[in-house]
């Protein structure tokens, strides 16, 4: 029989600490990751503003065709009490095999996945968003896609992080914009695959 010593709580608290913070990523880190640009950031948050309506705690995912027309997306309620990396990637992950299939069969991505997240405080990077981002990058590759933008949205208003665009409009407490909430189409069957009214007419004005 063999005798051993169990770990404290504190020990595995430790631990657990230790290997959350692996699991998100500094502003730097995103930068530098090569991920691709939006080249119309506003008329894409309006888009999903208008769909979801979210509120705070709320995460959008999205994809994007190689034009910037909106494929698929889902939004759900962050419910982990701690901002864990692998947890927003199983969330992610989730959604996106719900509304699009995956590319894994592709050599290269064509398709990108952007995550739009509501929440309280300013549009400064915390250990939250790291962990979104990690989040993001491991799910989109899980699923075959390429990692896009990581966009908050508070009450100041949205924030595209790492780029350093952003915008007082929408925010967090704001309505949706006229043009957004007249044109807004019905929502997106669970299988994905319609492309947005909303973000195709707003790339062509």
């Amino acid at each position: 029989m063999t005798l051993g010593i169990a770990p404290s709580s504190a020990s595995l608290s430790t631990s657990t600490s230790a290997a959350s913070a692996n699991r998100l990523l500094e502003p730097a880190e995103w930068a530098s990751a090569g991920i691709p640009l939006l080249r119309s950031p506003r008329e894409v948050v309006s888009g999903l503003h208008a769909r979801h309506r979210p509120k705070p705690a709320t995460a959008i995912v999205a994809v994007l065709d190689p034009d910037e027309r909106l494929l698929a997306s889902a939004s759900f309620m962050r419910r982990q009490a701690q901002a864990d990396g692998w947890m927003f990637r199983n969330s992610l992950l989730s959604q996106l095999r719900r509304v699009i299939p995956h590319d894994l069969r592709r050599r290269t991505p064509v398709r990108t996945a952007v995550l739009l997240y509501c929440r309280e405080g300013d549009g400064r990077w915390t250990e939250e968003d790291g962990a979104w981002m990690w989040g993001l990058r491991d799910a989109c590759t899980l699923h075959g896609l390429r990692c896009g933008a990581y966009i908050t949205l508070t009450r100041d208003g949205w924030q595209v992080l790492g780029e350093g665009r952003g915008g007082r409009r929408p925010h967090a407490d704001s309505e949706p914009e006229p043009f957004a909430l007249s044109e807004a189409p019905p929502p997106l069957p669970r299988t994905g695959g319609a492309a947005s009214e909303v973000l195709r007419r707003a790339a062509a004005r």
